[in-house]
């Protein structure tokens, strides 16, 4: 596992936008199979996605070859609700890209069979030729995607009950109230993250600092789902100051001198 510490958020996102581009890049020029991206939603991303999209418009990275599934949608709320991932994904990125409609993948939150619908991503992601790069955030619990404490570490994309403390930090969305926020979600597992041949996590914020502490000096458990990530060959945590205040000085100071090896 890397752990990438930056002072703030800004520096983070930046980070991790150039770091996906730059990864993009590398696969275009050594073939023309589809790169397969991995995306997540809440405000953690949001300025990698601005990145994203800067970079795009002035020609450094292209999306016409990246195929796309996203981690997660709410069950039962329309497409078109406002916080509906479907629309937070065009809002923040793709209405503002050259990814190609039809290599845009969203899990049917509507669908009448969400056992098969969940069954179907699977498939398609395998079909695609698996994740080439998964990007992630983490909840306050550590959890990735809507794998809440509890999931097993080998899950599948399936339908999952969340929890009244997801609910209540969402409800944010929801005019605060966290009975608005749908009960069940559709969710790719942590399996299916981890499947990926490099996996990036986004963590900024003090809410974070006990997550990255579970995730990176704890055990591998599924108590917090991240932590599976210490067991991944190509694993990054991105964090600033304030998520990484809870691990060990000399944890800290490990990674901090392992980037400084690499960039030498």
């Amino acid at each position: 596992m890397k752990v990438i510490i930056r002072d703030n958020a800004k520096e983070g996102s930046l980070w991790a936008a150039h770091y996906i581009a730059a990864k993009i890049n590398e696969k275009a020029a050594q073939t023309s199979a589809p790169f397969v991206l991995g995306l997540c939603t809440g405000s953690t991303p949001i300025d990698t996605y601005a990145e994203l999209i800067r970079m795009v418009k002035a020609g450094e990275v292209s999306f016409k070859n990246v195929i796309s599934f996203n981690m997660d949608e709410y069950v039962g709320l329309p497409v078109e609700h406002p916080e509906s991932y479907h629309s937070f994904m065009h809002r923040y990125l793709f209405d503002h890209i050259d990814e190609p409609a039809e290599n845009i993948h969203i899990l049917n939150g509507n669908a009448t069979d969400t056992t098969a619908e969940c069954e179907a991503y699977e498939k398609a992601i395998e079909a695609a030729g698996g994740f080439d790069l998964f990007l992630g955030g983490v909840g306050e619990d550590g959890h990735i995607a809507f794998n809440e404490p509890f999931s097993s570490l080998s899950s599948r994309t399936r339908v999952i009950t969340l929890t009244q403390d997801t609910r209540e930090v969402n409800a944010r969305f929801f005019g605060g109230n966290p009975e608005a926020v749908p009960a069940q979600a559709l969710t790719v597992g942590v399996a299916t993250v981890l499947s990926s041949k490099e996996v990036v996590i986004l963590a900024f914020g003090s809410k974070k600092a006990r997550a990255l502490k579970d995730a990176i000096e704890g055990p591998m458990s599924h108590y917090c789902t991240l932590s599976g990530l210490q067991n991944h060959p190509a694993g990054t945590i991105v964090c600033d100051e304030a998520s990484i205040g809870e691990v060990k000085v000399n944890s800290y100071r490990y990674f901090k001198a392992v980037e400084a090896a690499e960039n030498r």
